[in-house]
This record gives C-alpha cells, sequence and structure tokens, in this order.
C-alpha cells in the first residue's frame, strides 16, 4: 500500500545512486511512495524509497530503488546508465535512465531481462495511470 514519503529520503537515495530523479517522479513519489504503472500492455509495481521513520515503514521498503537498482546492475543486459523504479513480478523491470551525467531523464522504459533489451513505455510518468 502506498503511502506519502519525506523528500530527504528521495535525496538519500539520489547520493547512494549519484543519480536526481525527474521532478515529475519525484512529486508522484513524495504523495505515494509505491503503487502501480499500468499501460494498455503492463502492469508494475513499483519500488519505494527506503523509509527509515519508522520500523513499520522500514519493513514496508525493505525492496526499495537503491536495492533493486544495485541488484539489477549485477544482471547480464541491464543499462549501465538504468535505475529499477519498479517490476512486473516476472523480472522485467520498469527503469529510469540518464546519458552518463547522473540526471535522469522522465521517460520511462521496460527493460526484459530475458533478451536485455528496454523500449521506452511512456514520455513521462504522469503518462501512466496509477
Amino acid at each position: 500500500m502506498p503511502f506519502p514519503i519525506d523528500e530527504k529520503y528521495i535525496k538519500e537515495t539520489e547520493s547512494e545512486l549519484n543519480v536526481e530523479f525527474p521532478t515529475e517522479f519525484k512529486n508522484r513519489m513524495i504523495k505515494s511512495n509505491g503503487g502501480e504503472l499500468v499501460t494498455d500492455e503492463f502492469e508494475f509495481e513499483l519500488y519505494p524509497f527506503f523509509d527509515k521513520s519508522d520500523r513499520k515503514r522500514i519493513s514496508r521498503t525493505c525492496n526499495h530503488i537503491g536495492l533493486e537498482t544495485k541488484n539489477a546492475l549485477e544482471w547480464h543486459g541491464f543499462p549501465k546508465n538504468g535505475i529499477a523504479i519498479g517490476s512486473d513480478g516476472f523480472g522485467n523491470l520498469v527503469i529510469l535512465t540518464h546519458n552518463g551525467n547522473g540526471i535522469l531523464t522522465d521517460e520511462i522504459h521496460f527493460w526484459n531481462h530475458e533478451i536485455g533489451q528496454m523500449q521506452k513505455i511512456a514520455e513521462s510518468i504522469n503518462e501512466l495511470d496509477e
């Protein structure tokens, strides 16, 4: 169940991963840290940002963006400029990317783990249903 998050935890993840998340993505996550992304083709559960404010939130955010991205970077074919923000439950990920500068674009991509390829599914998170 998604819930609001303090922006300081987003900043901690940005520092940990050496990236800057897009404003639209941050604003959505501040309102509901997690949730779903839905397109005609795909349905993803968003990873939350790690929230250390209390024990309950720690347990609810243990599969956070930072941890899941670090795990994904070890997978064959995962883009080195990718940040894992969600999963379809079958190993496929929804990701944000950057051009080597650490500033993530608004574009949302689907990464297929079986073939190691990605495709753009939206110009921004605001195009996708919650």
